[in-house]
């Protein structure tokens, strides 16, 4: 039997405005750090024959993130989309997660990128893989299948850790390790064309009304906003030794340095 590998992945705001943010396909795309997860999946199908299906949870517009995600490679994309699923927290999306992908079974490897560029906690993948119960290993930069068993390889700080994973297992994929392949315009064309997005409802995944949206999350989001930073670079004249004076003097000068 081939290899199940689901890949997470969301639909991530890019511009915003003040107060709570309504997503549209003009103002979402998929999350930078889930391409390399997605790429990661697609390496395993190519060398295992592997089938890889992508999950999300959101609005409509997030349709657009997994037809992407399709016409990279995947072979079945599906969205959770419900109105009772806004405002949900990382636990609760964790949660919502978790009961699709237990639809989706049997399936070895579950995979999550390392975090998100709007909202940036890093918490949903670790959530995710906890709520199922799942051994899990963040920052995976490398994974070789050997005897129904995976070797993974990770780097944190100074470090090089290899880990043993039994399957079915999770992980969060290093954004470094792997260069997402590029988009052609034919498969986009035949993915739009198959409208080829799975759509599922609350009751698909076995969670009530009460459980998720703001009802069931204990954080929330009170706004979005964008900030823009002024940065000024001024070039030091003179010899190394001229430079390094004069750049001391200016630190200590602004107080950020103390004798």
């Amino acid at each position: 039997m081939s290899l199940h590998i689901i890949v997470c992945v969301k639909s991530v705001v890019t511009g915003a405005g003040g107060g709570m943010v309504r997503r549209t396909p003009e103002n979402s795309a998929l999350n930078p750090f889930d391409r390399p997860a997605l790429e990661a999946a697609l390496r395993l199908k190519t060398r295992h024959g592997a089938s890889v299906t992508v999950l999300s949870m959101g609005p409509d517009a997030a349709s657009a993130a997994l037809s992407e995600a399709r016409a990279m490679g995947a072979d079945r994309a599906v969205l959770i989309n419900d109105r009772a699923l806004a405002e949900s927290d990382t636990l609760v999306t964790a949660r919502v997660l978790a009961g699709a992908v237990r639809r989706l079974k049997p399936f070895d490897l579950l995979f999550f990128g390392t975090r998100t560029a709007d909202s940036d906690t890093g918490q949903v993948g670790p959530q995710t893989a906890t709520a199922m119960t799942l051994p899990f290993v963040s920052g995976v930069s490398h994974m070789v299948l050997s005897q129904d068993r995976w070797q993974v390889q990770r780097v944190m700080d100074d470090w090089q850790e290899h880990w043993t994973l039994t399957p079915p297992a999770a992980v969060t994929i290093d954004a470094r390790a792997f260069d997402p392949r590029p988009l052609h315009l034919a498969a986009i064309g035949q993915v739009y064309a198959q409208r080829s997005v799975e759509t599922w409802k609350l009751a698909d995944v076995g969670l009530a009304e009460n459980a998720v949206g703001l009802a069931g999350s204990p954080t929330r989001v009170a706004a979005l906003k964008t900030i823009k930073r002024t940065r000024a670079c001024e070039f030091l004249d003179g010899e190394p030794k001229e430079q390094l004076r004069s750049l001391v003097e200016r630190l200590a000068d602004k107080g950020m340095l103390t004798s």
